[in-house]
């Protein structure tokens, strides 16, 4: 008996530790997921543009600030566009996550950029993520068209 609570207490403490972002300052130089460099990175308002003028998808690096970082687990970010909104970036192949210490750097990544339709429960999933309240989360009631970006690999800039 006493075994098998040990072993439900140890699979218990080994899901709680990984459901947590990985810890870390998010220091100039660190990186996640494949190792990139910052070479040929364009701003993100850039790379925008490029979708804005009818391109479907735009590969490559772009340089852009963190607004927000997934608290449960580090595996979305949002970055800030000129316009005010954000785009949503997730990990390629849920490969890598990124530090809370995150929010407020600026990045370059490598990756995928395009538009995206999210729908009502992958929007209300984010929001459950993000620890919003049940009241925010019944307010979203339409899928939002948005900039998604799938990283492979990210760099802390500044």
């Amino acid at each position: 008996m006493k075994k098998v609570f040990l072993s439900l207490l140890v699979a218990g403490f080994t899901l709680i530790a990984n459901a947590q972002p990985p810890a870390g300052d998010a220091k100039p130089g660190e990186w996640y997921g494949e190792k990139i460099t910052t070479d040929g990175a364009v701003a993100i308002n850039d790379a925008v543009a490029k979708l804005s003028d009818g391109k479907e998808k735009v590969d490559g690096k772009i340089k852009a600030k963190i607004t927000d970082v997934c608290p449960k687990k580090g595996c979305w970010l949002k970055l800030e566009l000129a316009n005010g909104e954000t785009a949503m970036v997730k990990m390629k192949d849920y490969g890598f996550f990124l530090p809370v210490a995150a929010i407020g750097k600026t990045v370059v990544i490598d990756g995928e950029m395009k538009m995206k339709t999210t729908s009502v429960a992958e929007l209300k999933h984010y929001a459950e993520d993000a620890k919003k309240s049940k009241e925010e989360i019944a307010k979203i009631t339409e899928p939002k068209k948005e900039i998604r970006v799938e990283a492979k690999g990210i760099v802390i800039v500044e």
